[in-house]
Order: C-alpha cells, then sequence, then structure tokens
C-alpha cells in the first residue's frame, strides 16, 4: 500500500496516511534492507500491513 508520512513518533515510529482516509502507525525496514536515509512528514512511502493489525506496518521503501 501506498501512504503519506503525516508525523514523526518517538521510538523511531511514523504515522502514514494510507490509501482510503486510515492512519497507520509504522516503523522503518531494520538492517541493510534500508533504501532511504530518512523519513520527514510529506514522503510518499510503500507500507506492508500487519496481517493481525491493520493499525500497524512495516515502511517497505520511500517513494519519489
Amino acid at each position: 500500500m501506498k501512504g503519506v508520512v503525516k508525523a514523526i513518533l518517538p521510538r523511531g515510529l511514523y504515522q502514514v496516511s494510507v490509501e482510503g482516509g486510515h492512519e497507520v502507525v509504522a516503523h522503518p525496514v531494520p538492517g541493510p534492507k534500508r533504501n532511504f536515509v530518512r523519513l520527514v512528514v510529506g514522503d510518499t512511502v510503500e507500507i506492508a500491513l500487519s496481517p493481525r493489525d491493520t493499525g500497524r506496518g512495516r515502511i517497505v521503501r520511500k517513494l519519489q
């Protein structure tokens, strides 16, 4: 899913607004798979939602 970063939260979490108007709390992928340096408010990102909790997710990559 695609989304836009709305807020930077403590402990490396981000509040992301995804398609359909939902708000998701997401964290970036750890380790060498990261292909972005820093996220700021307004960045477009690709999100992988958790199958158990649709309010949480993982930021897979930063889109241009």
